[in-house]
């Protein structure tokens, strides 16, 4: 079985995780009523997608 010959030291470690970070979400801003939504969705305020209305919105 393989083993570790040497301890892996803090930097090394801090190295190889540095992708593991969760990246923040995109918001774009609704150009009908001004809500953030994410980018190519359909505005859950309005209901509203490229200019059109898609469905009405919850009351």
């Amino acid at each position: 079985m393989a083993v570790p010959k040497r301890k892996t030291s803090p930097s090394r470690r801090g190295n190889r995780r540095a992708h593991d970070a969760l990246k923040v979400e995109a918001f774009s801003e609704c150009p009908n009523c001004g809500e953030l939504k994410r980018p190519h969705h359909m505005c859950a305020a309005c209901g509203h997608y490229n200019g059109r209305e898609i469905m009405q919105p919850k009351v």
